[in-house]
């Protein structure tokens, strides 16, 4: 009880919030294939590891001002935005039981890291789907690449904010021990994504829920 009682405004609004976005976001497919389909319970599973494993190689200069690779662009293309959402909750889990983050930051953290960079990751593959020639070329460059790209600056400018209105640091501490150095990550992250999700749409097309043969192989389009 004393540690719900310490928690402060904004962790009790990012848990919160989270609860709520978990609530809207129920995938209800989701769990009667993942009981059913072997394939895909191993597919699920190892995408919650390799995001665990991307998060927990954190690294920054000031405490609890850190650094990390996201992934949730190739998530998002991988499982749709609803089930994504989802999945991470098994890292998030992971993170708290390992100490990489409170338990009171999880609630705003899986906003910040998750929910919000998965949602801008999967807006920006649907404006691609729908204004842009559906072309093998353009689900890989503009959903992955360019996509991966812009939601690790969107991930970094929304947790700055997070930390600068909860009062963590100041905006000068967070500018010059964050921001400036955190905006590097945008070529590795875009890297990391295109690469993975280059790879899946040649030899594992079906995992890409997101990637339709008939239509970005297609010689009409």
């Amino acid at each position: 009880m004393s540690d719900l009682a310490a928690l402060s405004g904004w962790q009790w609004l990012g848990w919160i919030v989270f609860v709520a976005v978990l609530y809207v976001t129920y995938p209800r497919e989701f769990f009667p294939k993942l009981r059913q389909e072997v394939g895909y319970q191993h597919l699920a599973f190892s995408s919650a590891v390799v995001l665990f494993v991307l998060w927990a190689l954190q690294a920054g200069i000031k405490e609890g001002l850190d650094i990390h690779f996201l992934g949730v662009t190739t998530l998002a293309l991988c499982h749709g935005w609803r089930i994504a959402i989802w999945i991470t909750t098994v890292p998030l889990t992971l993170m708290a039981v390992f100490g990489f983050v409170p338990l009171g930051d999880i609630g705003m953290t899986a906003l910040t890291t998750a929910a919000l960079p998965i949602l801008f990751s999967y807006a920006i593959f649907a404006l691609s789907y729908h204004y842009l020639t559906r072309h093998l070329f353009i689900y890989i460059f503009i959903a992955a690449f360019l996509g991966a790209a812009l939601t690790i600056v969107f991930q970094l400018s929304v947790s700055s904010l997070w930390y600068w209105a909860a009062d963590r640091y100041s905006w000068q501490e967070i500018v010059h021990n964050y921001l400036q150095i955190a905006l590097l990550m945008w070529f590795p992250e875009a890297l990391l994504n295109g690469m993975a999700v280059t790879v899946m749409a040649v030899y594992r097309p079906h995992w890409l829920r997101t990637f339709y043969d008939r239509e970005y192989l297609s010689p009409e389009r």
